[in-house]
């Protein structure tokens, strides 16, 4: 008896201290997000789409490391409320995961356990679709919805705070990715599909406070404004598509954002105002001012044709600057090799082109190809113009061309990372190319972007995915990995790994020197979300959301011996 009463005592005592501490967890002070803290991140935080401002996806974490990320297991996982494409980022902050979902859906979880906190299903009154990221600020996480609005939620409660809409929310001007966080400015971009006009392919920017609207920036051109000269006399009616799909980079020093864009529908230019003209500002980089959304400067990286976009991450990095000839196959003639720059990096669109610009003036410094492609002739080092291969351009309808790389990519959305550590960059990219037939010499939205394309594999390969490690200041290939499936999103750490997946549910890590694979565990289905590393506790973890998407679904196309589950859930390792 005495043993049964002692025993019920210590349980309480237990039972007890649970309580105090989950009340503790309960009742914890938020701490308010601020401009410094998304400046300088806390190392156990992940608090944007890339983790920085500067879009380099690294964690400087380095308890998980080349010597024991062999012993990582997974300590929890859950499924994913929505269905659907699923390519998300998770956020991490206190110990507390914020995960977007498909259709506007996010989730609140305990980072530690993937104990339910909160979920938030925004009532939309358009379609459903993609959700890349979120954003955090003051005491709500933002969003961008389907239905063309901004929209905050309380972090800790999931309730709604406020929201504002940006454009008719009937309109096809979705933001399949959220925006990112600059200066107490919400800044964003939208696909503007054909329905939504002209007036749908805007970058804007709102009050992270209030969500009241600071500014509106047209990528389109209208008459009298600089650029409308450059689409031939096409009526504004007329001009579609010059979107900014994806998440833009931000320099607080410069108070500069930086933004890509994609092509025009349809993406043939004789169907438009003729091969001739550049159609501005699509397929280039965007240099804004934060505070008043002028375009202080534009990079045109390809005139397109054949649906090759350009709206990926933009790379900000300080380096020197001395790019190898031996693997560098367009350089600046006035570079002083060594000197160091202010320098906007990366692969910016789906030809699979690294471009590297100086990201105070726009001035090209260097670009050189990866995957096989035969898309740009030339580039002018002096200038950085751009010449496009004419024997893959169209004069008519029903007219086929073989194009490398395909309409997806070389890149797309899935993202490289950054290493200060080595000073390289390392992309996941496709062996793939098309036979891109013109279907109209029309502008007719209804045909799309005018073209069948029908996807190949590139010439001389059998393997469809790729990682490339390349140096930032010279430009040379440290590494290269190839593998049968197609490769998706990366993420560096100070532990000297790149974290990975494919479409065939591998998800691995890489040593960030050699490329030699270190870890790897099959999720079941393809790895399609943004991998982030956090810590809570003082304990390091990697997490990544699973899921179809287009572009894995594309390469699964060419390998029809890889079959892979479609289940969405988010998946959280550790060391034992």
């Amino acid at each position: 008896m005495k043993r049964f009463c002692l025993a019920l005592m210590l349980g309480v005592v237990v039972l007890t201290s649970v309580f105090q501490i989950r009340a503790q967890e309960s009742t914890r002070k938020f701490v308010p997000v601020t401009d410094a803290m998304l400046e300088k991140p806390d190392p156990a935080n992940w608090l944007m789409w890339r983790r920085t401002q500067d879009s380099w996806g690294y964690s400087p974490l380095n308890q998980i490391t080349k010597t024991n990320v062999a012993q990582l297991r997974m300590v929890w996982t859950r499924g994913m409320i929505a269905g659907g494409s699923q390519e998300s980022t998770p956020l991490v902050y206190d110990g507390v995961m914020y995960l977007p979902n498909s259709g506007d859906l996010i989730q609140a979880l305990d980072a530690k356990t993937g104990d339910f906190i909160w979920d938030h299903q925004r009532p939309l009154r358009g379609n459903r679709g993609t959700n890349r990221n979120i954003a955090i600020y003051g005491t709500n996480i933002i969003d961008t919805s389907m239905d063309n609005a901004v929209y905050a939620l309380d972090a800790q409660t999931g309730k709604l705070a406020w929201e504002t809409q940006i454009l008719d929310p009937t309109k096809p001007a979705n933001a399949s990715s959220g925006p990112i966080i600059a200066n107490g400015k919400i800044i964003s971009g939208r696909q503007c599909q054909p329905g939504a006009t002209y007036e749908g392919c805007i970058i804007t920017a709102h009050d992270a406070r209030t969500g009241k609207e600071l500014w509106r920036t047209g990528t389109i051109p209208k008459p009298g404004e600089p650029g409308d000269e450059t689409w031939g006399g096409v009526p504004m009616e007329q001009r579609w598509h010059v979107g900014t799909w994806m998440v833009p980079s931000y320099d607080r020093e410069l108070n500069l954002i930086y933004v890509g864009t994609s092509v025009t529908i349809p993406a043939p230019k004789f169907i438009l105002g003729g091969n001739g003209n550049k159609y501005l500002y699509h397929n280039s980089t965007l240099a804004l001012n934060a505070d008043t959304g002028k375009i202080v400067w534009y990079y045109q990286h390809i005139v397109d044709h054949w649906d090759l976009d350009h709206p990926f991450e933009r790379i900000l990095v300080d380096t020197a600057v001395a790019p190898a000839a031996a693997d560098v196959l367009w350089i600046n003639p006035k570079i002083k090799a060594g000197e160091r720059r202010k320098v906007i990096t990366g692969i910016p669109g789906k030809t699979g082109v690294v471009y590297t610009l100086d990201r105070q003036t726009g001035e090209f410094l260097w670009a050189r190809p990866t995957v096989y492609q035969n898309v740009i002739s030339k580039i002018n080092g002096s200038t950085g113009e751009v010449t496009v291969n004419d024997e893959v351009t169209f004069s008519g309808i029903s007219q086929s061309r073989f194009v490398c790389p395909g309409s997806t990519g070389g890149k797309n959305w899935p993202a490289g990372a950054y290493s200060p550590v080595t000073n390289m960059m390392y992309f996941p990219l496709q062996n793939l190319c098309n036979t891109a037939t013109t279907t109209t010499d029309q502008r007719d939205p209804s045909k799309v972007y005018g073209l069948q394309m029908v996807q190949k594999l590139a010439p001389n390969t059998d393997k469809v995915g790729t990682v490339w490690a390349i140096s930032v200041d010279s430009g040379r290939t440290a590494w290269k990995y190839e593998q049968r499936a197609g490769t998706l999103s990366l993420v560096a750490t100070g532990g000297g790994l790149i974290f990975g997946g494919d479409d065939n549910g591998r998800f691995r890590a890489f040593d960030d020197k050699t490329g030699k694979v270190l870890w790897e565990m099959n999720l079941g289905s393809p790895v399609s979300g943004y991998p982030i590393s956090f810590a809570v506790g003082g304990k390091q973890y990697v997490a990544v959301t699973t899921g179809t998407s287009l572009v894995a679904s594309s390469a699964l196309g060419l390998t029809p011996e890889l079959k892979p589950g479609n289940a969405a859930n988010v998946f959280v390792f550790a060391l034992p």
